[in-house]
């Protein structure tokens, strides 16, 4: 007697994985190429057979029926890459350091305008993971802005990399993601000690905790530099919610990578419509515009500035000339 195979969840078919690409493209955007196949496999696997289900379709049928909003989140959750480490991309950690922020400190009273506290300095960490971007960020503000105690006197030298602040600037740090569980680990701002590596001996002892006992091996953002990071759910596909608002920083890096050219265009719009004037983009290196938007400017590799209203170029608030490096971004 011939017996037939009962479905498994360690078998995907075409028919079942093509499914898969046009729900995970219309709601993240994401292109999962013929490639992709194992990994979809490898990512859901688990997933069914904790569930109890025996095929892909069964599993796309629950993902796709009416009230089980949970179950979607949770498929993209696992589909969703979530690499990344503390200064990632190092050059533009450097460049934001010793080119942008301190230009705009010295343009404190020449129309910097989170300077001299009327607004803070805004950014966006727009794929932000498991936390390590928007919290480098927020260290290299700390350590390149002047406390308020010192803001009001223009021209005064930025504190030392890792010295312990001694009051905020007025810093609003936006973090966001698509995956709910990334978000949960970049809230908590605990990661292994191995990670230490990636951060100088002065911002550890400056912004980190070392944990002991039951944490040992552990390590945890301060305080003070928590405040700084607000995360929120957000999807790349959708226009950013007015109380958004502006951001003078931007990072978008190595995610757009995972996006069809029309995708990534069309994120891309909405980012620089999210920039404040003379506001900075910052994409991975393998995500350079090749000169798309005429609003923006390279600055230098993945590195946009967008450019100021007319009668206002070369005025103190656009500090960054263009640099030739940016010939790299189209090769």
């Amino acid at each position: 007697m011939i017996s037939i195979a009962e479905p498994s969840p360690r078998t995907l078919s075409d028919e079942e994985f093509a499914l898969f690409q046009r729900l995970v493209k219309r709601l993240s955007g994401i292109a999962l190429g013929s490639q992709k196949k194992p990994l979809l496999l490898c990512r859901l696997g688990p997933r069914l057979r904790a569930l109890g289900l025996r095929s892909f379709g069964e599993y796309y049928r629950r993902v796709t029926a009416a009230g089980d909003e949970g179950e979607l989140v949770h498929m993209l959750d696992c589909i969703c890459t979530n690499e990344t480490h503390f200064f990632r991309e190092r050059e533009q950690f450097e460049l934001l350091e010793r080119e942008i922020l301190p230009a705009w400190h010295a343009s404190a009273g020449h129309g910097a305008p989170f300077a001299r506290g009327r607004r803070p300095l805004r950014a966006w960490s727009a794929a932000c993971s498991t936390g390590e971007e928007p919290y480098s960020i927020a260290m290299a503000l700390l350590d390149s802005l002047p406390s308020p105690d010192r803001s009001d006197v223009a021209g005064q030298a930025p504190p030392r990399a890792g010295a312990a602040p001694t009051g905020a600037p007025g810093i609003s740090i936006l973090a966001t993601d698509l995956s709910s569980r990334a978000l949960d680990q970049a809230q908590r701002a605990v990661w292994p000690l191995e990670r230490a590596s990636e951060i100088s001996e002065e911002r550890l002892r400056a912004y980190m905790l070392r944990g002991t006992g039951a944490s040992a091996g552990l390590m945890k953002a301060r305080p003070e530099l928590r405040k700084l990071v607000t995360f929120r759910r957000f999807n790349l596909l959708d226009a950013a919610p007015k109380r958004f608002g502006l951001f003078d920083l931007i990072f978008c890096r190595n995610v757009l990578i995972y996006f069809d050219a029309a995708t990534k265009a069309s994120i891309v719009a909405r980012l620089i419509a999210s920039l404040a004037p003379s506001g900075y983009l910052f994409l991975g290196h393998a995500e350079g515009l090749h000169g798309a938007d005429h609003r923006v400017r390279c600055v230098a590799p993945s590195v946009y500035r967008l450019q100021p209203p007319a009668g206002l170029v070369g005025s103190r608030n656009t500090p960054s000339p263009e640099h030739a490096s940016c010939l790299r971004t189209s090769e």
